[in-house]
């Protein structure tokens, strides 16, 4: 009787596990976020951070996928600790966290590097549910406050950027889109048809080098098409 070899085992790929560092002054804060983030799968709490000095020192020890960061923090504001972090890990992904909901703090947030914006007053099962969302869609901006952020799109004129020209029509829809509006009620806005929205989305996806609506607007005001920039006459 001839016996055969037995078959190789097959090895089982573990799922990377997203891991995050959590960046705040709050202690109680920290370990309410981290107990919860921890019991989730595929996420994993890697480190925390007290002050902005400490988060750019903790980033740059730990290399995580993701940093929630407190815009209030001690030493360096999470404004500040971002701006340092990004230039030196341009692929880390920066979700802020803030009480203030004005567009200044928006735009100077994602303008030194942050893809996300998050009230701090979310309950904290909602908050990781956004910072898992966040994971997956690498920019998370609330509807209210994109509005606020780009509310001056809407009146801009034509613009030479680095992401290449816009017309004060593209900068319009780009404004509508932030505001959560559907290529319909685009159109409704712009007085045209569905499809016309449709060939200026797709112009300025190419133009800006995007998938998706949110991106196209963090891209545009990372690119500096808002800030300090008043309506014509």
């Amino acid at each position: 009787m001839i016996k055969s070899d037995p078959m190789p085992s097959r090895q089982v790929k573990k799922a990377k596990k997203l891991r995050v560092l959590l960046c705040d002054d709050e202690t109680l804060f920290r370990d309410v976020i981290k107990d919860m983030l921890n019991a989730e799968r595929g996420v994993e709490v890697v480190g925390e951070a007290f002050d902005g000095a400490d988060a750019v020192k903790k980033a740059g020890e730990l290399k995580p996928d993701v940093i929630l960061m407190d815009i209030g923090l001690p030493n360096l504001t999470g404004i500040q600790a971002t701006r340092v972090i990004v230039k030196s890990m341009p692929a880390v992904r920066v979700l802020m966290l803030s009480a203030y909901h004005d567009d200044m703090h928006v735009m100077e947030s994602v303008q030194a590097g942050a893809y996300g914006y998050l009230s701090k007053k979310l309950p904290p099962r909602e908050l990781v549910r956004a910072l898992k969302v966040f994971a997956e869609q690498g920019t998370l901006l609330p509807p209210p406050l994109m509005e606020k952020a780009v509310s001056r799109l809407q009146r801009m004129q034509t613009i030479q950027t680095p992401l290449g020209a816009a017309t004060r029509t593209q900068m319009r829809v780009l404004a509508l889109l932030g505001m959560g509006k559907s290529n319909r009620e685009i159109a409704s806005e712009l007085g045209c048809n569905v499809k016309t929205v449709k060939n200026h989305l797709n112009v300025l996806f190419q133009k800006f080098d995007v998938r998706n609506r949110t991106e196209a607007v963090v891209k545009a005001i990372k690119a500096g098409l808002i800030a300090g920039r008043e309506a014509p006459p």
